[in-house]
Protein backbone atom coordinates (compact mmCIF):
# COMPACT_ATOMS: atom_id res chain seq x y z
CA UNK A 1 0.00 0.00 0.00
CA UNK A 2 0.99 3.62 -0.46
CA UNK A 3 2.35 5.38 2.62
CA UNK A 4 0.14 8.33 3.59
CA UNK A 5 2.08 11.51 4.28
CA UNK A 6 1.90 12.57 7.93
CA UNK A 7 -0.47 15.51 8.22
CA UNK A 8 0.90 18.91 9.20
CA UNK A 9 -0.66 18.77 12.65
CA UNK A 10 1.09 15.52 13.56
CA UNK A 11 4.44 16.89 12.32
CA UNK A 12 3.86 20.05 14.34
CA UNK A 13 2.95 18.11 17.47
CA UNK A 14 6.22 16.17 17.22
CA UNK A 15 8.20 19.39 16.79
CA UNK A 16 6.48 21.14 19.71
CA UNK A 17 7.14 18.23 22.03
CA UNK A 18 10.82 18.13 21.03
CA UNK A 19 11.09 21.89 21.52
CA UNK A 20 9.68 21.69 25.03
CA UNK A 21 12.04 18.85 25.94
CA UNK A 22 15.11 20.53 24.44
CA UNK A 23 14.62 24.21 25.25
CA UNK A 24 11.86 24.24 27.85
CA UNK A 25 8.60 26.09 27.53
CA UNK A 26 6.43 26.73 24.53
CA UNK A 27 7.47 27.68 21.00
CA UNK A 28 5.79 30.86 19.76
CA UNK A 29 6.32 30.62 15.98
CA UNK A 30 5.60 27.81 13.52
CA UNK A 31 6.08 27.67 9.74
CA UNK A 32 6.33 24.99 7.10
CA UNK A 33 7.12 24.48 3.42
CA UNK A 34 6.37 21.50 1.16
CA UNK A 35 8.49 19.22 -0.94
CA UNK A 36 7.66 18.93 -4.60
CA UNK A 37 7.41 16.51 -7.47
CA UNK A 38 8.08 17.60 -11.03
CA UNK A 39 5.35 16.26 -13.28
CA UNK A 40 7.34 16.94 -16.45
CA UNK A 41 10.14 19.22 -17.65
CA UNK A 42 13.43 17.69 -16.56
CA UNK A 43 16.83 19.36 -17.09
CA UNK A 44 15.10 22.23 -18.85
CA UNK A 45 15.50 24.81 -16.07
CA UNK A 46 19.13 25.74 -16.72
CA UNK A 47 18.28 25.94 -20.43
CA UNK A 48 15.71 28.69 -19.76
CA UNK A 49 12.86 26.31 -20.58
CA UNK A 50 9.65 25.36 -18.77
CA UNK A 51 8.96 23.07 -15.82
CA UNK A 52 5.67 21.80 -14.39
CA UNK A 53 5.97 20.83 -10.71
CA UNK A 54 3.37 20.54 -7.97
CA UNK A 55 3.75 20.90 -4.22
CA UNK A 56 3.37 17.78 -2.06
CA UNK A 57 1.59 17.16 1.24
CA UNK A 58 5.00 16.20 2.69
CA UNK A 59 6.50 19.18 4.52
CA UNK A 60 9.43 20.52 6.50
CA UNK A 61 8.23 22.34 9.60
CA UNK A 62 10.04 24.63 12.05
CA UNK A 63 8.88 25.71 15.49
CA UNK A 64 10.78 28.13 17.70
CA UNK A 65 10.97 31.38 19.63
CA UNK A 66 13.32 34.35 19.73
CA UNK A 67 15.33 35.35 22.81
CA UNK A 68 17.67 38.10 24.00
CA UNK A 69 20.85 36.02 23.99
CA UNK A 70 23.67 35.98 21.42
CA UNK A 71 23.41 32.41 20.17
CA UNK A 72 20.89 30.77 17.85
CA UNK A 73 20.37 27.08 18.64
CA UNK A 74 18.73 24.62 16.27
CA UNK A 75 17.82 20.94 16.64
CA UNK A 76 16.94 18.76 13.63
CA UNK A 77 14.97 15.54 14.09
CA UNK A 78 15.83 14.30 10.60
CA UNK A 79 17.16 10.75 10.46
CA UNK A 80 19.76 11.64 7.84
CA UNK A 81 21.73 14.09 10.00
CA UNK A 82 22.91 11.35 12.37
CA UNK A 83 24.84 12.57 15.39
CA UNK A 84 25.12 16.09 13.94
CA UNK A 85 21.53 16.93 14.85
CA UNK A 86 22.30 20.16 16.73
CA UNK A 87 24.20 23.32 15.97
CA UNK A 88 24.51 26.81 17.36
CA UNK A 89 26.13 30.04 16.21
CA UNK A 90 26.57 33.65 17.19
CA UNK A 91 23.62 35.69 15.97
CA UNK A 92 25.14 39.17 15.90
CA UNK A 93 24.74 39.81 12.15
CA UNK A 94 23.63 37.79 9.12
CA UNK A 95 26.67 39.16 7.25
CA UNK A 96 28.96 37.25 9.63
CA UNK A 97 27.53 33.82 8.81
CA UNK A 98 29.79 31.41 6.91
CA UNK A 99 29.31 27.82 5.64
CA UNK A 100 30.69 25.07 7.84
CA UNK A 101 29.76 21.87 9.64
CA UNK A 102 27.34 20.21 9.92
CA UNK A 103 26.53 20.50 6.23
CA UNK A 104 22.75 20.42 6.65
CA UNK A 105 22.97 23.56 8.77
CA UNK A 106 24.37 25.49 5.79
CA UNK A 107 20.90 25.52 4.23
CA UNK A 108 19.54 27.22 7.34
CA UNK A 109 22.46 29.63 7.73
CA UNK A 110 22.26 30.51 4.03
CA UNK A 111 18.63 31.53 4.38
CA UNK A 112 19.37 33.63 7.45
CA UNK A 113 22.26 35.28 5.58
CA UNK A 114 20.03 36.04 2.58
CA UNK A 115 17.01 37.19 4.60
CA UNK A 116 15.83 40.76 4.07
CA UNK A 117 16.96 41.90 7.52
CA UNK A 118 18.92 40.70 10.54
CA UNK A 119 16.96 38.24 12.67
CA UNK A 120 17.12 38.00 16.45
CA UNK A 121 18.72 35.00 18.10
CA UNK A 122 16.30 32.11 18.42
CA UNK A 123 15.86 28.49 19.45
CA UNK A 124 14.17 26.15 16.96
CA UNK A 125 13.33 22.53 16.16
CA UNK A 126 13.07 21.21 12.60
CA UNK A 127 10.95 18.18 11.65
CA UNK A 128 10.40 16.93 8.09
CA UNK A 129 8.18 14.37 6.40
CA UNK A 130 9.89 14.93 3.02
CA UNK A 131 12.08 11.89 2.24
CA UNK A 132 15.73 12.96 1.91
CA UNK A 133 17.68 11.86 -1.16
CA UNK A 134 14.54 10.89 -3.07
CA UNK A 135 14.43 13.78 -5.52
CA UNK A 136 11.42 15.36 -3.81
CA UNK A 137 13.33 18.52 -2.89
CA UNK A 138 13.88 18.15 0.83
CA UNK A 139 16.58 20.85 0.56
CA UNK A 140 14.26 23.50 -0.90
CA UNK A 141 11.58 22.59 1.65
CA UNK A 142 14.13 23.26 4.41
CA UNK A 143 15.21 26.56 2.84
CA UNK A 144 11.71 27.89 2.23
CA UNK A 145 10.52 26.72 5.65
CA UNK A 146 13.46 28.55 7.24
CA UNK A 147 12.73 31.74 5.31
CA UNK A 148 9.02 31.54 6.19
CA UNK A 149 9.94 30.99 9.84
CA UNK A 150 12.13 34.11 9.74
CA UNK A 151 9.26 36.08 8.20
CA UNK A 152 7.04 35.03 11.09
CA UNK A 153 9.75 35.77 13.64
CA UNK A 154 10.59 39.27 12.37
CA UNK A 155 7.24 40.27 10.80
CA UNK A 156 9.23 41.25 7.70
CA UNK A 157 8.54 39.96 4.18
CA UNK A 158 9.90 40.69 0.70
CA UNK A 159 7.57 42.52 -1.66
CA UNK A 160 6.75 39.41 -3.69
CA UNK A 161 7.19 35.63 -3.42
CA UNK A 162 9.64 35.58 -6.31
CA UNK A 163 12.19 37.45 -4.18
CA UNK A 164 11.79 34.86 -1.44
CA UNK A 165 12.36 31.96 -3.83
CA UNK A 166 15.44 33.62 -5.34
CA UNK A 167 16.88 34.30 -1.87
CA UNK A 168 16.47 30.62 -0.96
CA UNK A 169 18.12 29.56 -4.23
CA UNK A 170 21.04 31.88 -3.48
CA UNK A 171 21.36 30.28 -0.04
CA UNK A 172 21.77 26.88 -1.67
CA UNK A 173 24.28 28.21 -4.20
CA UNK A 174 26.43 30.15 -1.74
CA UNK A 175 26.21 28.10 1.44
CA UNK A 176 25.50 24.53 0.32
CA UNK A 177 27.57 24.83 -2.85
CA UNK A 178 24.82 23.30 -5.00
CA UNK A 179 24.21 25.07 -8.36
CA UNK A 180 20.48 24.27 -8.35
CA UNK A 181 17.85 25.79 -10.61
CA UNK A 182 14.97 27.91 -9.35
CA UNK A 183 12.08 25.43 -9.75
CA UNK A 184 12.16 23.83 -6.30
CA UNK A 185 12.14 27.08 -4.35
CA UNK A 186 9.39 28.52 -6.56
CA UNK A 187 6.95 25.65 -6.15
CA UNK A 188 7.66 25.32 -2.43
CA UNK A 189 6.91 29.03 -2.05
CA UNK A 190 4.04 29.38 -4.54
CA UNK A 191 2.33 25.99 -4.58
CA UNK A 192 -1.46 26.07 -4.63
CA UNK A 193 -3.82 23.31 -3.57
CA UNK A 194 -5.37 21.63 -6.62
CA UNK A 195 -2.89 23.18 -9.07
CA UNK A 196 0.42 22.49 -10.77
CA UNK A 197 2.75 25.42 -11.48
CA UNK A 198 4.02 26.15 -14.97
CA UNK A 199 7.26 28.08 -14.53
CA UNK A 200 9.06 29.90 -17.32
CA UNK A 201 12.69 29.59 -16.23
CA UNK A 202 13.78 32.44 -18.49
CA UNK A 203 11.76 35.27 -17.00
CA UNK A 204 10.35 33.48 -13.89
CA UNK A 205 6.76 34.11 -14.99
CA UNK A 206 4.39 31.53 -13.53
CA UNK A 207 0.96 30.21 -14.38
CA UNK A 208 -1.18 28.13 -12.05
CA UNK A 209 -2.49 25.10 -13.96
CA UNK A 210 -5.72 23.72 -12.47
CA UNK A 211 -6.35 19.99 -12.11
CA UNK A 212 -10.11 20.32 -12.20
CA UNK A 213 -10.89 17.03 -13.89
CA UNK A 214 -8.53 14.70 -12.09
CA UNK A 215 -11.21 13.01 -9.93
CA UNK A 216 -10.69 9.56 -11.43
CA UNK A 217 -6.88 9.75 -11.57
CA UNK A 218 -3.99 10.09 -9.18
CA UNK A 219 -0.22 10.51 -9.25
CA UNK A 220 1.75 7.74 -7.57
CA UNK A 221 5.30 8.49 -6.45
CA UNK A 222 7.55 5.45 -6.18
CA UNK A 223 10.79 5.89 -4.28
CA UNK A 224 13.40 3.48 -5.64
CA UNK A 225 15.29 3.84 -2.35
CA UNK A 226 18.34 4.04 -4.57
CA UNK A 227 19.99 7.36 -3.67
CA UNK A 228 20.95 9.85 -6.37
CA UNK A 229 24.19 8.91 -8.10
CA UNK A 230 24.34 11.83 -10.52
CA UNK A 231 27.73 13.27 -9.61
CA UNK A 232 28.49 16.95 -9.95
CA UNK A 233 30.85 16.16 -12.82
CA UNK A 234 28.15 14.23 -14.70
CA UNK A 235 25.68 17.05 -14.11
CA UNK A 236 28.18 19.64 -15.33
CA UNK A 237 28.98 17.56 -18.40
CA UNK A 238 25.35 17.55 -19.46
CA UNK A 239 24.87 21.21 -18.68
CA UNK A 240 28.04 22.14 -20.59
CA UNK A 241 26.88 20.11 -23.60
CA UNK A 242 23.71 22.19 -23.66
CA UNK A 243 25.63 25.44 -23.42
CA UNK A 244 27.99 24.30 -26.18
CA UNK A 245 25.06 23.38 -28.42
CA UNK A 246 23.46 26.79 -27.91
CA UNK A 247 26.78 28.48 -28.68
CA UNK A 248 27.23 26.47 -31.89
CA UNK A 249 23.73 27.53 -32.95
CA UNK A 250 24.33 31.18 -32.10
CA UNK A 251 21.49 31.18 -29.58
CA UNK A 252 21.25 32.49 -26.04
CA UNK A 253 20.05 29.11 -24.81
CA UNK A 254 18.41 25.94 -26.09
CA UNK A 255 15.09 27.54 -25.22
CA UNK A 256 15.39 29.28 -28.60
CA UNK A 257 16.21 26.10 -30.55
CA UNK A 258 13.93 23.72 -32.45
CA UNK A 259 14.24 20.30 -34.08
CA UNK A 260 15.65 21.80 -37.26
CA UNK A 261 18.51 23.15 -35.15
CA UNK A 262 19.29 19.61 -34.02
CA UNK A 263 19.96 18.78 -37.66
CA UNK A 264 22.15 21.88 -37.91
CA UNK A 265 24.25 20.59 -35.00
CA UNK A 266 24.84 17.39 -36.93
CA UNK A 267 25.94 19.36 -39.99
CA UNK A 268 28.28 21.40 -37.79
CA UNK A 269 29.89 18.14 -36.64
CA UNK A 270 28.78 18.44 -33.04
CA UNK A 271 29.54 15.32 -31.02
CA UNK A 272 26.86 12.65 -30.80
CA UNK A 273 26.62 13.36 -27.09
CA UNK A 274 25.99 17.08 -27.65
CA UNK A 275 23.32 16.33 -30.25
CA UNK A 276 21.53 13.92 -27.92
CA UNK A 277 21.62 16.28 -24.95
CA UNK A 278 20.27 19.15 -27.06
CA UNK A 279 17.55 16.96 -28.59
CA UNK A 280 16.27 16.02 -25.15
CA UNK A 281 16.09 19.63 -24.00
CA UNK A 282 14.36 20.90 -27.16
CA UNK A 283 11.75 18.14 -27.14
CA UNK A 284 11.26 18.28 -23.35
CA UNK A 285 10.51 21.99 -23.42
CA UNK A 286 7.78 21.41 -25.99
CA UNK A 287 6.45 18.39 -24.09
CA UNK A 288 6.10 20.51 -20.95
CA UNK A 289 4.07 23.17 -22.76
CA UNK A 290 1.89 20.48 -24.34
CA UNK A 291 1.44 18.80 -20.97
CA UNK A 292 0.20 22.02 -19.36
CA UNK A 293 -2.41 22.36 -22.10
CA UNK A 294 -3.44 18.71 -21.69
CA UNK A 295 -3.77 19.12 -17.93
CA UNK A 296 -5.99 22.18 -18.30
CA UNK A 297 -8.21 20.29 -20.74
CA UNK A 298 -8.39 17.24 -18.52
CA UNK A 299 -6.80 15.15 -21.29
CA UNK A 300 -4.97 12.73 -19.04
CA UNK A 301 -4.37 10.19 -21.80
CA UNK A 302 -2.29 12.79 -23.63
CA UNK A 303 -0.59 13.84 -20.41
CA UNK A 304 0.40 10.25 -19.70
CA UNK A 305 1.80 9.78 -23.19
CA UNK A 306 3.94 12.89 -22.76
CA UNK A 307 5.24 11.49 -19.46
CA UNK A 308 6.27 8.29 -21.24
CA UNK A 309 8.04 10.23 -23.97
CA UNK A 310 9.82 12.31 -21.35
CA UNK A 311 11.23 9.27 -19.57
CA UNK A 312 12.35 7.66 -22.81
CA UNK A 313 14.17 10.84 -23.77
CA UNK A 314 15.82 11.13 -20.35
CA UNK A 315 16.91 7.51 -20.64
CA UNK A 316 18.14 7.49 -24.23
CA UNK A 317 19.21 11.07 -25.03
CA UNK A 318 20.07 12.66 -21.68
CA UNK A 319 21.20 9.36 -20.18
CA UNK A 320 20.27 10.15 -16.60
CA UNK A 321 18.08 7.17 -15.84
CA UNK A 322 19.26 4.05 -14.04
CA UNK A 323 18.52 0.34 -13.95
CA UNK A 324 16.36 0.87 -10.87
CA UNK A 325 14.33 3.72 -12.37
CA UNK A 326 13.87 1.94 -15.69
CA UNK A 327 12.67 -1.15 -13.84
CA UNK A 328 10.06 0.84 -11.91
CA UNK A 329 8.82 2.65 -15.02
CA UNK A 330 8.66 -0.54 -17.09
CA UNK A 331 6.72 -2.40 -14.40
CA UNK A 332 4.23 0.45 -13.96
CA UNK A 333 3.54 0.70 -17.69
CA UNK A 334 2.60 -3.00 -17.79
CA UNK A 335 -0.48 -2.43 -15.62
CA UNK A 336 -3.90 -1.71 -17.10
CA UNK A 337 -5.01 1.68 -15.82
CA UNK A 338 -1.56 3.30 -15.93
CA UNK A 339 -1.48 6.22 -18.34
CA UNK A 340 2.17 7.19 -18.05
CA UNK A 341 5.28 6.82 -15.91
CA UNK A 342 8.63 8.58 -15.80
CA UNK A 343 11.59 9.33 -13.58
CA UNK A 344 11.31 12.62 -11.73
CA UNK A 345 14.17 14.77 -10.55
CA UNK A 346 17.77 14.83 -11.72
CA UNK A 347 17.92 11.07 -12.28
CA UNK A 348 20.30 8.20 -11.43
CA UNK A 349 18.20 7.24 -8.42
CA UNK A 350 15.38 8.81 -6.51
CA UNK A 351 11.75 8.51 -7.59
CA UNK A 352 9.41 7.84 -10.45
CA UNK A 353 5.99 9.42 -10.88
CA UNK A 354 3.10 7.51 -12.43
CA UNK A 355 -0.27 8.79 -13.62
CA UNK A 356 -2.97 6.15 -13.21
CA UNK A 357 -6.63 5.55 -12.49
CA UNK A 358 -7.47 5.52 -8.79
CA UNK A 359 -8.87 2.00 -9.05
CA UNK A 360 -5.52 0.76 -10.41
CA UNK A 361 -3.33 1.93 -7.49
CA UNK A 362 -3.30 -1.28 -5.45
CA UNK A 363 -2.65 -3.62 -8.36
CA UNK A 364 0.06 -1.30 -9.69
CA UNK A 365 1.84 -1.33 -6.34
CA UNK A 366 1.59 -5.13 -6.14
CA UNK A 367 2.92 -5.53 -9.67
CA UNK A 368 5.85 -3.17 -9.12
CA UNK A 369 6.78 -4.98 -5.91
CA UNK A 370 6.74 -8.30 -7.76
CA UNK A 371 9.05 -6.98 -10.48
CA UNK A 372 11.40 -4.63 -8.65
CA UNK A 373 14.40 -6.28 -6.94
CA UNK A 374 14.68 -3.57 -4.28
CA UNK A 375 12.31 -2.30 -1.60
CA UNK A 376 10.38 0.64 -3.02
CA UNK A 377 8.18 3.03 -1.06
CA UNK A 378 4.97 4.46 -2.45
CA UNK A 379 3.21 7.79 -1.89
CA UNK A 380 -0.01 9.21 -3.28
CA UNK A 381 0.77 12.70 -4.55
CA UNK A 382 -1.95 15.34 -4.40
CA UNK A 383 -1.34 18.96 -5.48
CA UNK A 384 -0.92 20.85 -2.23
CA UNK A 385 -0.40 24.39 -0.99
CA UNK A 386 2.90 26.23 -0.59
CA UNK A 387 4.76 27.58 2.44
CA UNK A 388 2.88 29.30 5.24
CA UNK A 389 2.96 30.31 8.88
CA UNK A 390 0.52 28.53 11.20
CA UNK A 391 -0.43 29.05 14.80
CA UNK A 392 1.44 26.96 17.34
CA UNK A 393 -1.92 26.44 19.07
CA UNK A 394 -3.71 25.21 15.95
CA UNK A 395 -3.89 21.45 16.57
Amino acid sequence: MATPAPDVDSVKAKALQAFDEKFGGRATVCAYAPGRVNLIGEHTDYNEGFVLPMALPMVTLIVGRSHDGDKTRILSLSDVVGDASEFEFEARSRADLKPGEPKWANYVKGCISNFICDAPAFDAVIVSSVPAGAGLSSSAALEVATYTFLEALTKKKPENPEEKAVACQKAEHDFAGVPCGIMDQFISTMGREGYALLLNCRDLVTKQIPMLHIDNYVFLITNSNSPHKLSSSAYCERRDCCYEAAKMLGKKSLRDANLNDILVLTVKNASDKTVKRARHVVTEIQRTLDAAVALEKGDFQQFGQLMNESHDSLRDDYEVSSEELDSLVSAAREVDGVLGSRLTGAGFGGCTITLLRKDAVDKTIRHIKSKYPGTPAFYIATPSGGAREISVDQL
